[in-house]
């Protein structure tokens, strides 16, 4: 299994168009050493496709995975007026909070 075409030269016209995009200030020593960075970090991730994996199974874990969850079930709990007793503000036996969503 191949990665694909993978690029490895990432130019200064490119790092300048993704600064942009990410809204960041660089200068042209910064441009010039990003360029080279991400080009050698690309062509490193190249060297993937010389690897054997003909006989690797693709997978998302290295493990099997298993519900670790327990079942829902319902269980005593604080008593309301106990859980609010040091709301700051509370109306109708529920917390009361600031709105924060104008309409």
């Amino acid at each position: 299994m191949k990665i694909g075409v993978i690029i490895t030269m990432i130019s200064k016209d490119e790092v300048k168009h993704i600064a942009d995009l990410a809204r960041l200030k660089l200068d042209q020593e910064e441009v010039n050493l990003l360029s080279e960075q991400l080009s050698d970090i690309l062509d490193y991730i190249d060297k993937l496709n010389e690897l054997d994996t003909e006989d690797v199974v693709p997978t998302a874990y290295t493990i099997p995975m298993n519900n670790v969850l327990r079942e829902d079930e319902a269980k005593p709990s604080i008593a309301r007026n106990k859980a609010l007793s040091n709301a700051p503000q509370k109306d109708e036996g529920q917390f009361k909070v600031p709105k924060i969503i104008s309409d």
